[in-house]
């Protein structure tokens, strides 16, 4: 079964007109139950994470500053999102989500997230909507628990993953890959394992080429234990934010060749949603909601 990490806690009240879409995630797993592409049997509710699994990526300053909500207007600034209580204990259940559902792929083989990605999060501060960074803080955990050795962490968001890069740019157990738009945020741009900067207006088909001549060859010189795979559907044509031009069935298809490329291989893979900021909403959740359909679909 399909195991898939959700909590109402989630979706954060943010101020009227603010442009990140909070609703998807009540709505993603809403139309997965309504078509019956999932049963309620899939979900499990992640309860808060340690503070000492969150020490071991993230500094204490940073984090005491976090939870006792000491950010200076700056910092608070460059995370996005208004700094309340519960959205700090937003972010302790989605990184323990992503955790869980990578010990849940390794018995399964995939489990997915339906939010996470936050990859814009470093050691010392948040930025970009990003206040702790699951796929970090999850990798170092399983390192920890000697539960893999190697980690690939592949991040198709349309935004680099500047954060993950910098926490891991001198561990060679977990191997950075950003596809991303080369002239978007951010600005300055880390140093990932291997990055690819794409052009403005990239539609499917050259983007899914520089996928598949990478991908499939990365996964044979890593050799991971587990892949962390960040599914953004702000690679769209209809993103607010993205600057690529793909289509929905462009995006299916990149999300179909990664879990394909998983399955092969037989590597675990756990899955975070990641951005999405096309102005209608049911497009953002009808692209977010493919990749659950066709993790279900190829591997139960």
């Amino acid at each position: 079964m399909l195991k898939i990490a959700y909590s109402p806690i989630y979706k954060y009240e943010l101020p009227k007109g603010h442009r990140f879409p909070m609703e998807k995630y009540e709505l993603i797993p809403a139309q997965l139950l309504y078509e019956g592409s999932i049963s309620e049997d899939s979900f499990f509710h992640p309860e808060a994470l340690s503070e000492e699994t969150i020490l071991r990526t993230h500094s204490s300053e940073y984090w005491e500053k976090l939870k006792n909500l000491n950010l200076s207007p700056k910092e608070i600034r460059k995370v996005g999102f208004p700094l309340r209580k519960n959205l700090i204990t937003r972010g302790r259940h989605i990184s323990n989500g992503t955790l869980s559902c990578a010990k849940f792929a390794m018995e399964y083989g995939i489990a997915m997230n339906v939010a996470g990605g936050t990859h814009h999060s470093f050691k010392d501060h948040g930025e970009g909507f990003c206040l702790l960074n699951d796929f970090a803080i999850a990798s170092n955990q399983l390192l920890y628990e000697d539960i893999v050795s190697k980690i690939l962490i592949v991040d198709l968001d349309v935004h680099q993953g500047n954060g993950t890069a910098k926490i891991f740019e001198n561990d060679d157990r977990v191997f950075t890959f950003s596809l991303h738009g080369e002239k978007n945020y951010p600005t300055k741009k880390e140093k990932s394992d291997l990055d690819i900067g794409l052009p403005d207006k990239t539609e499917d088909f050259h983007y899914l080429k520089t996928l598949k001549e990478h991908l499939p060859r990365l996964i044979d010189e890593v050799e991971p234990d587990l892949i962390f795979y960040l599914s953004g559907v702000d690679v769209l044509a209809s993103d607010k934010l993205g600057r690529l031009n793909l289509s929905l069935a462009g995006c299916k298809e990149r999300d179909r060749f990664v879990l394909k490329n998983c399955q092969k291989n037989k590597i675990p893979v756990a899955i975070s949603m990641g951005g999405g900021y096309s102005e209608r909403l049911s497009t953002i959740v009808e692209a977010h909601a493919n990749t659950f359909r066709l993790a279900q679909d190829l591997y139960f």
